[in-house]
């Protein structure tokens, strides 16, 4: 069975990677999906973003990493995919992410499997480390070890 973990990963965080490894042991395959929308600013280029999470998962045979810039549900189609791995923060992430898994569903027929983040990892978000980094702070405690 192949999974498919999609998001614009920039960075890549603590929680992107607490998510990956608890869908691991359920999937044969993770195709982790670095999606490009050009109508975001980005940290990372996308190439960055991909070879820093590859990197990161080097050692482990059943995760590959790709770039991809059309739908989520084309990228999920053209990897094979039964699942798309989501991870949910709040309650604001899960509606939004309950739209897209219904849609997504309609189109293709693929589900979506929801991971709720550890208590933790619950204030992590890609967005809030851009804005930290931009400032000049110490980023590192937010980002998996490989990419640090």
């Amino acid at each position: 069975m192949v999974g498919v973990f999609v998001g614009s990963f920039d960075p890549y965080t603590i929680g992107h990677d607490n998510i990956l490894r608890r869908a691991l042991p359920l999937f044969d395959k993770i195709v982790i999906g670095v999606g490009v929308n050009v109508n975001k600013q980005c940290m990372l280029s996308a190439e960055e973003r991909v070879s820093a999470i590859a990197e990161i998962y080097a050692d482990e045979p059943k995760v590959k990493v790709r770039q991809y810039t059309d739908l989520t549900c084309d990228f999920a189609h053209r990897e094979g995919a039964s699942y798309i791995i989501k991870g949910i923060r709040s309650v604001k992430d899960f509606e939004y992410e309950r739209e897209q898994a219904d849609i997504l569903r309609q189109i293709t027929g693929v589900d979506t499997m929801l991971f709720f983040s550890e208590p933790h990892l619950q204030s992590v978000s890609s967005s809030a480390v851009r804005e930290l980094k931009r400032f000049g702070k110490d980023i590192t405690a937010y980002l998996p070890k490989k990419q640090q």
